[in-house]
């Protein structure tokens, strides 16, 4: 095995630095390949190997993956929106180093230094299919397959190794079926990583229609705080803009159809919406019962997407086990950052609050993870690249920023693993209207700063006493030592981590791109 840490290189020393790495590639049969399969949103609460209270949903197929695998129950995020986690996931580093701060304002810098470009020159074949989200063209691939910008769910246009095409379907059935093709074509006498991920089950939430009617009109459990009034909480809760009663609109709540559906494809959207739409209408629902409705609404479309993604992980293991790949194969499950399923009122994520920050995580590696073992380390998507990088036997350079959970798959947390994250979210203004804050999570206490001129002010929250994060305990004398630790670590984690004291200029997003994500 090659050391796991390597001295600072630039990107232009890559053939010297991976001779022995690439040498190695003559014996890559015996090292693993890996599938990572990446879902746009997708919160932990909709896995049913999370054992959400409410019973969402059933994922046999996602679930299997901690059934014979590893389930990890705080998989943070350092910046909880969709482009920045794919750029952190990339690099392993945070969005000060990676240059990747928001959904709207940046360009991915594809000539820096990223994970799939160090498996190539390990040896690997790469690939990337489905959602890219990053602006630029991918690098480091020896294939690559994205939707445009956002992407849609229906017939979607796609680019192709710099072509665009469009394709005739439902998108995440045609991202498992070009994973599943590029594996069957690939070069069979290298090892590979695939990343294949997910549009679903972001925003709109446009369901498979075949899914359309799989809940038979089952009434969701609510969360506790789906009228939360944010009391307790400072000025950011309560100036937000993602509320279920307030911002969510007709395209969201399938009022009105997407313009992509075929003729075809809009009999079996109609047969379902419109008898429903119009008892809505007919009802003339206001105040808390509209927002009782569109919760319902929402749980229904958000999971029969999930429904088509657990579809598609239960065909690429099948796969895998008929190709005889199965054994020497990893597979990760994960998701870019947690979501919303109506606790505090809200959709959406940004925030450094639980169901935004936790991202869920489930990792298969025959031979080498213990079956149906749970880890409760803090990780994060930070540690991706190091642990995709080490699992392939490739030296992980020094400048990442993130650790290789290969210990740790392996039933040896290391005894100097991280008790505590650092957090910084700095999309604001803009769509939902989250202030730019950053703070410091441990495994009981979380302190936060919203300092914008407009906020500046401080949060600390006792997680065990308040896990729905409904009291800020700042300022409190019960907690003053506590307080004083946290701001230490902080400052420490801050300056560890080469956050800069101001934000860098590409961080601001300019107004004309203050657009929905």
């Amino acid at each position: 095995m090659l050391p796991t840490k390597l001295i600072r290189f630039t990107v232009s020393a890559l053939t010297l630095v991976f001779v022995s790495a690439a040498t190695a590639a003559d014996a890559g049969a015996k090292r693993p390949n890996i599938v990572f399969i990446f879902a746009d949103d997708h919160g932990y609460q909709a896995i049913s190997a999370y054992n959400d209270p409410r019973h969402l949903n059933e994922t046999p197929n996602i679930d299997r993956l901690g059934k014979e695998g590893m389930r990890f129950d705080r998989c943070l995020v350092p910046n909880s929106i969709c482009g920045p986690c794919r750029a952190t996931v990339l690099t392993g580093k945070y969005s000060h180093l990676n240059g990747f701060f928001n959904n709207s304002g940046n360009k991915f810098d594809g000539s820096q230094m990223t994970m799939p470009k160090l498996m190539q020159a390990a040896g690997y074949q790469t690939a990337m299919i489905g959602k890219w989200h990053l602006v630029t063209d991918p690098t480091g691939f020896d294939f690559w397959q994205i939707l445009p910008g956002q992407g849609v769910y229906y017939n979607p246009p796609m680019i192709r190794n710099g072509q665009r095409i469009k394709m005739e379907g439902y998108v995440t059935d045609i991202i498992t079926d070009t994973a599943i093709d590029w594996m069957k074509n690939r070069d069979k006498s290298k090892p590979f990583l695939l990343m294949c991920h997910h549009k679903a089950p972001h925003r709109e939430w446009e369901p498979n229609l075949k899914y359309l009617d799989t809940d038979g009109d089952r009434k969701y459990a609510e969360p506790e705080t789906l009228f939360d009034d944010y009391s307790g909480r400072g000025k950011a809760e309560h100036e937000q803009d993602m509320m279920i009663k307030q911002t969510m609109n007709d395209k969201d709540m399938k009022l009105v159809p997407p313009p992509q559906l075929t003729p075809e494809q809009r009999k079996p959207w109609d047969a379902y919406y419109e008898p429903r739409n119009e008892a809505y209408r007919k009802a003339n629902l206001k105040g808390d019962d509209l927002t009782h409705w569109r919760y319902q609404r929402y749980m229904h479309d958000y999971l029969a997407c999930i429904k088509s993604v657990d579809e598609s992980v239960g065909r690429i293991l099948q796969y895998l086990e008929e190709a005889g790949l199965a054994e020497n194969t990893i597979v990760i499950y994960s998701s870019d950052q947690g979501f919303y399923l109506g606790e505090h009122g809200w959709f959406d994520k940004r925030w450094i609050f639980e169901e935004s920050l936790r991202a869920p995580l489930l990792i298969r590696w025959p031979g080498v993870t213990k079956p149906g073992s749970v880890c409760k380390d803090m990780v994060s998507n930070v540690d991706f690249a190091e642990t995709f990088l080490d699992a392939a036997g490739a030296p992980v350079p020094a400048e990442m920023q993130g650790h290789s959970m290969v210990p740790v798959l392996h039933g040896r947390t290391p005894a100097d693993w991280r008790k505590s994250f650092y957090y910084h979210y700095y999309e604001h203004p803009a769509v939902h209207q989250v202030a730019r804050h950053y703070g410091v999570v441990t495994d009981r206490y979380k302190l936060v700063h919203f300092y914008e001129p407009e906020f500046n002010y401080w949060e600390l929250f006792d997680l065990e006493k308040d896990p729905h994060e409904l009291k800020s305990v700042y300022g409190n004398s019960e907690y003053a030592d506590v307080q004083k630790q946290l701001e230490a670590e902080l400052a420490r984690l801050r300056t560890e981590l080469k956050v800069p004291e101001q934000d860098p200029p590409a961080s601001v997003l300019p107004v004309r791109d203050r657009k929905p994500d």
